[in-house]
């Protein structure tokens, strides 16, 4: 799992049928202190993500198929949740 901002979305006309009415989010990764890292991921949302918003994501394949109660889903990350606050000790 990792944290992450939503930057955008992404559409397309012609995509594997299981991705039909799925919305796919574009997330940058961040750190524990909210910077960006520079890196970025594609990723389904099941939360309601909006661009902008922390979001938690499950970034491994067997359990983003756990999510969507799939064994054969061609998916890798998944966005589970959107962040309030992010509490860590110095």
């Amino acid at each position: 799992m990792f944290t992450g901002r939503v930057i955008g979305q992404l559409d397309s006309t012609i995509h594997h049928p299981w991705y039909a009415a799925k919305k796919k989010l574009i997330v940058e990764k961040t750190g524990p202190d909210g910077a960006a890292t520079g890196d970025y991921i594609i990723a389904v949302d099941t939360v309601g993500a909006g661009v902008g918003e922390p979001v938690l994501v499950l970034d491994e394949g067997n359990g983003a198929r756990q999510v969507f109660d799939s064994s054969d889903a061609p998916v890798r990350s998944v966005i589970v949740g959107i962040i309030d606050e992010i509490h860590t000790s110095a």
